[in-house]
Formats: C-alpha cells, structure tokens, sequence
C-alpha cells in the first residue's frame, strides 16, 4: 500500500528513534546487565507487545483520548510513575546474591516479560508520540488509512526489536562480567534503581 521510498524512511527514522537514550532501551540494558541476556530479550518482548496495543489504539483512534483529556493522561503517567518506583523499590532491596542467582538460573521470564508490558502502556506518551508520527507516513490515496497505520505500527516495532535485541546482547555480555564481582553488582544495582526513579520522576512530570 505504501510506496518504497515511504517505507525505507519510515524504518530508517524508526531505527534512529530506537537508538536515541530513553526509557525503554535504558530498561533493556539494565535488565540484561543485571540478569542477562534472555532477560533484556524477554523484556524487549514484552515492550513490543506493549507497543502493539499503542499501535492499535492510534490505528482505531483510541489514543486521541489521551491526548484531549488530562485526566486520562494524568491517570495513566501517574500509575506508570508508581510502577517504575516499585521497580526501583525492588532493584534497590535485592541482595546481590539474589541477582547472581537469577542471572545464573532462576528467572521469572513471564514476570520480566509483563514487566515490560506494564511499563510500556503505562507511559501514555507513547500513543500520543505514535498518533503524531505514524500518520505521517500513511497516505489517504493508498487505500485505508487503519490499515496503513497498523502496517507503521509493525514496521516500527520490527525496527524495535532489531535496535534492542542489539542492546539487549551488548547489555547481556558486560552483564557476564560485572556479575562476577559482588562490589560491582551492588553499583549496578544501585545504579538500576536510580535510573527507575528517574524514569519515574520524568514520567510523573511530564506533560501532554
């Protein structure tokens, strides 16, 4: 439906935006440090399943919702915020033995995966940031615009899981070397925390 030059920009621009700093893909280095690789995979997982119910919220119009009431917005960014303090609440309590042992065998891949859901549908800037970027790209002389958008939508998430299956394997490998020093686990940790509470506070002060 679209043409090629359309969908090389698109998954060009998706790409960059994958590799621009912000809280998904810090998540996603700091789970694969901490507990490995698989993990910072599975959570990339589960941020991309979260990215298609942004998708398609944006493709059936739900997002304008959250872009016209405050409430709603500042409902959803407030439970995100919670969340994210939760986590570091949790990052900032584990002992180091128990990170060494989930990077070695027990890891709840189901937990870690709808740990990335929460976090990603949680943040309503995503849906406005779609429902602003991905009409860009569709075209009304190329047939429907629901179907167009959806066919964005996955293209981005593609270009999502190839920027941060990267991340997420660099991340795993000083992951492998950092778990073999306790003191620098316990800095890790440390510096896991804070990133969720910073995440948190920008989450929780952002505006529409």
């Amino acid at each position: 439906m679209l043409s090629v030059e359309t969908l090389v920009t698109f998954i060009t621009a998706s790409i960059l935006l994958g590799l621009a700093p912000g809280p998904d893909n810090i998540f996603v280095l700091t789970q694969s440090a901490l507990r490995g690789k698989g993990s910072g995979l599975i959570v990339m997982f589960g941020l991309c399943t979260g990215l298609i119910v942004h998708t398609t919220a944006v493709a059936l119009g739900v997002a304008i919702v959250f872009k016209t009431s405050a409430i709603a917005f500042t409902v959803l960014k407030f439970i995100g915020a919670g969340y994210l303090l939760y986590l570091a609440w949790k990052v900032f309590t584990a002992p180091v033995e128990q990170i060494k042992g989930e990077s070695e065998q027990k890891i709840n891949y189901r937990k870690l995966y709808f740990r990335g859901i929460i976090m990603n549908i949680t943040n309503p800037k995503v849906s406005i940031f779609f429902l602003a970027f991905l009409p860009q790209f569709a075209d009304p002389t190329r047939g429907s615009i629901t179907l167009q958008l959806m066919l964005l939508g996955g293209l981005f998430i593609l270009a999502t899981i190839l920027v941060f299956g990267s991340i997420a394997l660099l991340g795993g490998t000083f992951g492998q070397i950092i778990n073999r020093s306790g003191h620098i686990q316990k800095i890790l940790n440390k510096f896991a925390g804070a990133v969720f509470v910073v995440l948190a506070l920008k989450l929780a002060t952002s505006s529409r």
